[in-house]
Protein backbone atom coordinates (compact mmCIF):
# COMPACT_ATOMS: atom_id res chain seq x y z
CA UNK A 1 0.00 0.00 0.00
CA UNK A 2 1.21 3.42 -0.55
CA UNK A 3 0.59 6.75 0.07
CA UNK A 4 1.99 8.81 -2.78
CA UNK A 5 5.41 7.77 -2.88
CA UNK A 6 5.25 5.94 1.16
CA UNK A 7 5.43 2.61 1.14
CA UNK A 8 3.06 1.87 4.47
CA UNK A 9 4.10 -1.92 5.84
CA UNK A 10 1.33 -3.06 7.62
CA UNK A 11 -2.44 -2.73 7.97
CA UNK A 12 -3.29 -0.80 11.06
CA UNK A 13 -2.95 2.82 11.43
CA UNK A 14 -3.11 5.51 14.19
CA UNK A 15 -6.19 7.53 14.02
CA UNK A 16 -5.76 11.40 15.00
CA UNK A 17 -7.19 12.47 18.26
CA UNK A 18 -7.21 16.14 20.01
CA UNK A 19 -5.35 15.80 23.21
CA UNK A 20 -4.63 12.13 22.47
CA UNK A 21 -2.09 11.59 19.70
CA UNK A 22 0.68 13.93 20.84
CA UNK A 23 4.27 13.13 19.50
CA UNK A 24 4.85 10.90 22.64
CA UNK A 25 2.62 8.78 21.98
CA UNK A 26 2.65 8.58 17.86
CA UNK A 27 6.39 7.47 18.72
CA UNK A 28 5.18 5.06 21.39
CA UNK A 29 2.46 3.47 18.69
CA UNK A 30 5.25 3.48 15.83
CA UNK A 31 7.31 1.88 17.75
CA UNK A 32 4.69 -0.98 18.31
CA UNK A 33 3.61 -1.84 15.17
CA UNK A 34 1.61 1.13 13.64
CA UNK A 35 1.94 1.45 10.05
CA UNK A 36 1.26 4.82 10.12
CA UNK A 37 0.63 7.76 12.90
CA UNK A 38 -1.22 11.25 11.97
CA UNK A 39 -1.00 13.84 14.37
CA UNK A 40 -3.59 15.84 16.23
CA UNK A 41 -5.38 18.31 14.52
CA UNK A 42 -4.47 21.71 14.00
CA UNK A 43 -6.39 24.77 12.97
CA UNK A 44 -5.92 25.96 9.69
CA UNK A 45 -6.01 29.71 10.72
CA UNK A 46 -2.31 30.19 11.14
CA UNK A 47 -3.07 33.27 12.97
CA UNK A 48 -3.41 30.83 15.84
CA UNK A 49 -0.35 28.88 15.64
CA UNK A 50 1.51 31.25 18.04
CA UNK A 51 -0.10 29.46 21.31
CA UNK A 52 2.04 26.78 23.34
CA UNK A 53 -0.34 24.13 22.39
CA UNK A 54 -0.28 24.87 19.11
CA UNK A 55 3.55 24.88 18.85
CA UNK A 56 3.37 21.77 20.50
CA UNK A 57 0.91 19.87 18.33
CA UNK A 58 3.36 21.46 15.06
CA UNK A 59 6.66 19.48 16.25
CA UNK A 60 7.42 16.31 14.26
CA UNK A 61 11.05 16.83 15.29
CA UNK A 62 12.54 13.49 15.43
CA UNK A 63 9.58 11.37 14.09
CA UNK A 64 9.89 8.73 11.90
CA UNK A 65 8.85 9.04 8.37
CA UNK A 66 6.22 9.23 6.79
CA UNK A 67 4.90 12.26 8.75
CA UNK A 68 1.62 13.05 8.67
CA UNK A 69 -0.34 16.10 10.00
CA UNK A 70 -3.80 16.48 10.02
CA UNK A 71 -5.83 20.47 9.15
CA UNK A 72 -9.14 21.46 9.91
CA UNK A 73 -11.03 24.32 8.44
CA UNK A 74 -13.80 25.00 5.86
CA UNK A 75 -11.81 28.05 3.79
CA UNK A 76 -10.33 26.40 0.78
CA UNK A 77 -7.81 29.58 0.68
CA UNK A 78 -6.99 29.19 4.93
CA UNK A 79 -6.48 25.01 4.35
CA UNK A 80 -4.31 25.93 1.32
CA UNK A 81 -1.97 28.32 2.94
CA UNK A 82 -2.17 25.86 6.26
CA UNK A 83 -0.50 22.96 4.05
CA UNK A 84 2.06 25.03 2.40
CA UNK A 85 2.86 26.04 6.01
CA UNK A 86 3.04 22.41 7.30
CA UNK A 87 4.75 21.20 4.82
CA UNK A 88 7.93 23.90 5.08
CA UNK A 89 7.58 22.70 8.60
CA UNK A 90 8.28 19.13 7.59
CA UNK A 91 4.77 17.74 6.73
CA UNK A 92 5.72 14.92 4.62
CA UNK A 93 1.47 13.68 4.21
CA UNK A 94 -1.30 16.14 4.93
CA UNK A 95 -4.56 14.71 6.46
CA UNK A 96 -7.93 16.76 5.86
CA UNK A 97 -10.22 16.54 8.78
CA UNK A 98 -14.02 16.41 7.75
CA UNK A 99 -14.88 13.65 10.32
CA UNK A 100 -14.79 15.48 13.52
CA UNK A 101 -18.05 15.33 15.28
CA UNK A 102 -17.19 18.41 18.29
CA UNK A 103 -19.85 21.04 18.13
CA UNK A 104 -17.03 23.37 18.52
CA UNK A 105 -15.64 22.16 15.30
CA UNK A 106 -18.62 21.92 13.63
CA UNK A 107 -19.93 25.49 14.48
CA UNK A 108 -16.79 26.90 12.85
CA UNK A 109 -18.11 24.83 9.42
CA UNK A 110 -15.22 22.43 9.68
CA UNK A 111 -14.88 18.92 10.34
CA UNK A 112 -17.69 16.58 9.72
CA UNK A 113 -19.91 19.71 9.26
CA UNK A 114 -18.74 19.99 6.22
CA UNK A 115 -20.14 16.42 4.75
CA UNK A 116 -23.30 18.65 4.39
CA UNK A 117 -21.42 21.05 1.57
CA UNK A 118 -19.96 19.17 -1.07
CA UNK A 119 -19.38 21.59 -3.29
CA UNK A 120 -17.13 23.47 -0.54
CA UNK A 121 -15.50 19.90 0.04
CA UNK A 122 -14.70 20.24 -3.53
CA UNK A 123 -13.28 23.24 -3.46
CA UNK A 124 -11.52 22.91 -0.10
CA UNK A 125 -9.73 19.75 -1.39
CA UNK A 126 -9.18 20.91 -4.88
CA UNK A 127 -7.37 23.92 -3.34
CA UNK A 128 -5.11 21.39 -0.41
CA UNK A 129 -3.90 19.04 -3.06
CA UNK A 130 -2.52 21.90 -5.36
CA UNK A 131 -0.66 23.89 -2.75
CA UNK A 132 0.86 20.28 -1.42
CA UNK A 133 2.31 19.70 -5.00
CA UNK A 134 4.32 16.18 -5.03
CA UNK A 135 3.00 16.17 -0.97
CA UNK A 136 0.45 13.66 -0.66
CA UNK A 137 -3.59 14.67 0.89
CA UNK A 138 -5.11 11.98 2.44
CA UNK A 139 -8.60 12.73 3.80
CA UNK A 140 -10.87 11.74 7.36
CA UNK A 141 -15.02 11.84 6.66
CA UNK A 142 -17.49 9.80 8.30
CA UNK A 143 -20.61 7.69 6.39
CA UNK A 144 -22.18 11.12 6.06
CA UNK A 145 -24.08 13.93 8.02
CA UNK A 146 -26.75 11.88 9.42
CA UNK A 147 -28.65 8.46 9.10
CA UNK A 148 -30.68 9.73 6.63
CA UNK A 149 -28.05 11.18 4.62
CA UNK A 150 -25.30 9.06 4.39
CA UNK A 151 -23.51 10.51 1.48
CA UNK A 152 -19.81 8.80 2.31
CA UNK A 153 -19.43 7.43 -1.12
CA UNK A 154 -20.27 10.69 -2.80
CA UNK A 155 -17.27 12.35 -1.03
CA UNK A 156 -15.09 9.69 -2.01
CA UNK A 157 -15.43 10.06 -5.33
CA UNK A 158 -15.52 13.80 -5.19
CA UNK A 159 -12.10 13.36 -3.13
CA UNK A 160 -10.45 10.66 -5.51
CA UNK A 161 -11.33 13.19 -8.71
CA UNK A 162 -9.72 16.13 -6.53
CA UNK A 163 -6.07 14.14 -6.40
CA UNK A 164 -6.90 12.95 -2.74
CA UNK A 165 -4.10 10.01 -1.86
CA UNK A 166 -5.74 7.96 0.50
CA UNK A 167 -9.09 7.82 2.60
CA UNK A 168 -10.49 7.06 6.63
CA UNK A 169 -13.75 6.21 6.84
CA UNK A 170 -15.63 6.53 10.45
CA UNK A 171 -18.60 4.11 11.12
CA UNK A 172 -20.49 6.41 11.78
CA UNK A 173 -22.03 10.12 10.61
CA UNK A 174 -22.00 13.39 11.98
CA UNK A 175 -25.33 13.06 14.02
CA UNK A 176 -24.25 9.79 15.79
CA UNK A 177 -21.34 11.29 17.49
CA UNK A 178 -20.11 8.38 18.87
CA UNK A 179 -23.23 6.61 20.08
CA UNK A 180 -23.97 3.47 19.00
CA UNK A 181 -22.23 0.86 16.90
CA UNK A 182 -20.25 1.95 13.80
CA UNK A 183 -21.62 0.76 10.33
CA UNK A 184 -19.46 -0.93 7.60
CA UNK A 185 -21.93 -1.05 4.94
CA UNK A 186 -21.00 2.22 3.74
CA UNK A 187 -17.43 2.14 4.22
CA UNK A 188 -17.61 -1.31 1.91
CA UNK A 189 -19.81 0.46 -0.82
CA UNK A 190 -16.38 3.39 -0.65
CA UNK A 191 -14.13 0.46 -0.66
CA UNK A 192 -15.86 -0.72 -3.89
CA UNK A 193 -15.90 2.71 -5.44
CA UNK A 194 -12.71 4.51 -5.27
CA UNK A 195 -9.42 3.04 -6.31
CA UNK A 196 -7.31 4.74 -3.19
CA UNK A 197 -6.71 2.85 -0.27
CA UNK A 198 -9.68 3.13 2.21
CA UNK A 199 -8.81 2.55 5.94
CA UNK A 200 -11.86 1.21 8.04
CA UNK A 201 -12.29 2.80 11.24
CA UNK A 202 -15.01 2.67 14.34
CA UNK A 203 -15.04 0.20 17.30
CA UNK A 204 -11.67 -1.69 15.81
CA UNK A 205 -10.38 -2.96 19.73
CA UNK A 206 -8.92 -6.35 18.40
CA UNK A 207 -7.19 -8.17 16.03
CA UNK A 208 -10.38 -10.35 15.27
CA UNK A 209 -12.44 -7.35 14.98
CA UNK A 210 -9.70 -6.30 12.85
CA UNK A 211 -9.80 -9.21 10.52
CA UNK A 212 -13.69 -9.22 10.08
CA UNK A 213 -13.88 -5.61 9.17
CA UNK A 214 -10.96 -5.91 6.41
CA UNK A 215 -12.94 -8.99 5.21
CA UNK A 216 -16.22 -7.13 5.50
CA UNK A 217 -15.42 -3.77 4.50
CA UNK A 218 -12.78 -4.87 1.65
CA UNK A 219 -11.16 -2.10 3.18
CA UNK A 220 -7.03 -1.18 2.90
CA UNK A 221 -6.19 -1.24 6.44
CA UNK A 222 -7.86 0.08 9.72
CA UNK A 223 -7.65 3.20 11.47
CA UNK A 224 -7.41 2.29 15.44
CA UNK A 225 -8.46 4.84 17.96
CA UNK A 226 -10.07 4.68 21.36
CA UNK A 227 -8.70 1.40 21.60
CA UNK A 228 -5.50 2.14 21.32
CA UNK A 229 -5.46 4.50 24.40
CA UNK A 230 -3.66 2.54 27.33
CA UNK A 231 -2.64 0.12 24.44
CA UNK A 232 -0.18 0.74 22.49
CA UNK A 233 1.11 -3.01 21.86
CA UNK A 234 -2.12 -3.34 19.75
CA UNK A 235 -0.99 -2.68 16.95
CA UNK A 236 1.39 -5.27 17.03
CA UNK A 237 -1.56 -7.98 18.05
CA UNK A 238 -3.40 -6.84 15.05
CA UNK A 239 -0.55 -7.23 12.52
CA UNK A 240 0.79 -10.43 14.28
CA UNK A 241 -3.20 -11.43 13.53
CA UNK A 242 -3.77 -10.64 9.97
CA UNK A 243 0.03 -11.80 8.86
CA UNK A 244 0.24 -14.88 10.60
CA UNK A 245 -3.01 -15.94 12.70
CA UNK A 246 -1.37 -15.91 15.73
CA UNK A 247 -2.83 -13.79 18.40
CA UNK A 248 -0.14 -12.62 20.86
CA UNK A 249 -0.90 -12.63 24.19
CA UNK A 250 -0.78 -8.83 26.27
CA UNK A 251 2.03 -8.05 27.93
CA UNK A 252 3.00 -9.10 31.52
CA UNK A 253 2.52 -6.60 34.49
CA UNK A 254 6.12 -5.83 34.31
CA UNK A 255 6.02 -5.09 30.49
CA UNK A 256 3.29 -3.08 30.81
CA UNK A 257 4.56 -0.79 33.73
CA UNK A 258 7.98 -0.29 31.74
CA UNK A 259 5.94 0.43 28.36
CA UNK A 260 3.73 3.34 30.44
CA UNK A 261 7.16 4.15 32.62
CA UNK A 262 8.81 5.19 29.79
CA UNK A 263 5.64 6.72 27.66
CA UNK A 264 5.03 8.75 30.54
CA UNK A 265 8.69 10.04 30.76
CA UNK A 266 8.42 11.02 27.17
CA UNK A 267 5.63 13.27 28.47
CA UNK A 268 7.70 15.00 31.03
CA UNK A 269 10.32 15.53 28.77
CA UNK A 270 8.05 16.76 25.59
CA UNK A 271 5.97 19.13 27.98
CA UNK A 272 8.06 20.20 31.06
CA UNK A 273 7.38 18.38 34.23
CA UNK A 274 4.50 20.50 34.84
CA UNK A 275 2.43 19.78 31.74
CA UNK A 276 3.55 16.61 31.61
CA UNK A 277 2.20 15.72 35.10
CA UNK A 278 -1.07 16.76 34.13
CA UNK A 279 -1.19 15.16 30.87
CA UNK A 280 0.13 12.24 31.50
CA UNK A 281 -2.50 11.87 34.40
CA UNK A 282 -5.09 10.94 31.50
CA UNK A 283 -3.19 8.10 29.85
CA UNK A 284 -1.97 6.65 33.09
CA UNK A 285 -5.81 6.13 33.90
CA UNK A 286 -6.51 4.19 30.56
CA UNK A 287 -3.32 1.86 31.32
CA UNK A 288 -4.97 1.12 34.74
CA UNK A 289 -8.27 0.40 33.16
CA UNK A 290 -7.32 -3.11 32.29
CA UNK A 291 -6.47 -3.61 35.67
CA UNK A 292 -8.23 -4.61 38.80
CA UNK A 293 -6.43 -1.38 40.70
CA UNK A 294 -8.05 0.19 43.72
CA UNK A 295 -9.75 3.20 42.57
CA UNK A 296 -8.01 5.13 46.04
CA UNK A 297 -4.82 4.73 44.46
CA UNK A 298 -6.06 6.29 40.92
CA UNK A 299 -7.29 9.21 43.08
CA UNK A 300 -3.79 9.46 44.86
CA UNK A 301 -1.72 9.55 41.58
CA UNK A 302 -4.12 12.31 39.74
CA UNK A 303 -3.47 14.51 43.01
CA UNK A 304 -0.12 13.81 42.60
CA UNK A 305 2.27 16.87 41.67
CA UNK A 306 5.74 15.77 40.34
CA UNK A 307 7.24 13.40 37.90
CA UNK A 308 9.02 11.49 40.91
CA UNK A 309 5.79 10.83 43.17
CA UNK A 310 4.53 9.42 39.98
CA UNK A 311 7.19 6.87 39.13
CA UNK A 312 6.74 6.06 42.92
CA UNK A 313 3.58 5.40 43.22
CA UNK A 314 3.12 3.43 39.85
CA UNK A 315 6.31 1.58 41.17
CA UNK A 316 4.00 0.45 44.44
CA UNK A 317 1.00 -0.12 42.32
CA UNK A 318 2.63 -2.67 40.34
CA UNK A 319 5.27 -4.04 42.63
CA UNK A 320 8.32 -2.94 40.80
CA UNK A 321 11.57 -1.97 42.38
CA UNK A 322 12.90 1.49 41.17
CA UNK A 323 16.79 1.74 40.35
Amino acid sequence: MYIGTYKIDGKAVLAPMAGVTDRPFRQLCKQHGAALVVSEMVTSDTRLWNTRKSKLRLDHSGEIAPRSVQIAGGDAAMMADATRQNIALGAQIIDINMGCPAKKVCKKAAGSALLKDQGLVQEILLASVEAAGPVPVTLKIRTGWSPEHRNGATIARIAEDCGISALAVHGRTRSDAYKGEAEYDTIAAIAASVDIPVFANGDIDSPEKAAQVLAYTGADAVMIGRAAQGKPWLFEQINQYLSQGIKLADPTKDEIFNIMSGHIQQLYAFYGEYMGVRIARKHVGWYLQQHQINRQLKQQFNQLESANEQQRLLAHIFDVELS
